[in-house]
């Protein structure tokens, strides 16, 4: 490797947002624009560094791309966690080495079939959604990317499934955890995740922005208060190390101490 930081930002990324501040910030004194209403959420999904951030660092298997393309072309397919957040995911499995892998809320796969492809052939993703309809349509592609056999995906409430891990003596025996599914729980699928993961495991949470929601929750949006309040928490949090990333809808790495 070129000993460049782990997830440092390309150069001519930092270089290119500092100099739009500048102009930016030269045509407000000129007195040519008005600042645009802030936004909420983090680089747009339509922002033309975004797509420069595509450009320049995604690595997308073809049977990735296949299942992205499929899922784009369904209803919910926005629910799809981003490709940029799902490959950064990818290399941090593969960076500590892990064998073992929990995912909450699996939609139609592609997250689960990245993180496979990156696990050892012994390794295992437990993958836990509610709804079979969904990973119907990346099942098949599991399969043809030959990956089939490392994904054990459980149609459960994922509550269940944490507590059958946990009384099956497998705490401390996962290396990551990615929680992705009903935001009102995600406090429970946190702490139920750091007893099965091992120290220097590390707890990945998704949507920890709720497309800006964070910034002022509503009292009637349980689901903003719900991941606002675990952000906070997480914060103080002492047996963890913390890093929040504006990466897709916000991703929160928890580092297990």
């Amino acid at each position: 490797g070129s000993g460049m930081p782990l997830l440092s930002v390309p150069k001519e990324v930092a270089v290119g947002t500092a100099m739009l501040g500048v102009a930016f910030a030269t045509g407000m004194l000129a007195g040519k624009q008005r600042p645009p209403s802030p936004a909420t959420g983090t680089i747009g999904k339509n922002s033309p560094l975004r797509q420069y951030i595509l450009d320049h660092s995604l690595r997308e298997h073809p049977i990735l791309k296949k299942l992205r393309l499929l899922t784009a072309d369904h209803p919910s397919g926005r629910m799809m966690v981003s490709c940029e957040q799902a490959q950064l995911m990818a290399n941090l499995v593969k960076l500590i080495k892990a064998k073992k892998v929990i995912e909450i809320g699996v939609f139609t796969g592609y997250n689960a079939l990245n993180m496979a492809l990156v696990l050892p052939d012994n390794g295992q993703v437990i993958a836990c959604d509610i709804n079979e309809d969904y990973a119907k349509l990346g099942k098949p592609l599991w399969k043809e990317a030959g990956v089939e056999h490392k994904i054990d995906l459980r149609i459960k409430p994922a509550i269940q499934m944490l507590d059958e891990l946990l009384a099956n003596g497998e705490a401390e025996t996962f290396d990551f955890a990615f929680i992705d599914a009903d935001k009102e729980s995600y406090n429970e699928y946190y702490e139920k995740c750091l007893r099965l993961i091992k120290k220097g495991g590390i707890i990945a949470i998704d949507n920890v922005f709720w497309n800006g929601k964070v910034l002022k929750p509503r009292k009637d949006d349980l689901a903003a208060q719900s991941i606002h309040r675990l952000n906070e928490k997480l914060l103080r949090d002492a047996r963890v190390n913390l890093s929040m990333l504006p990466v897709g809808d916000g991703v929160t790495l928890a580092f297990k101490l």
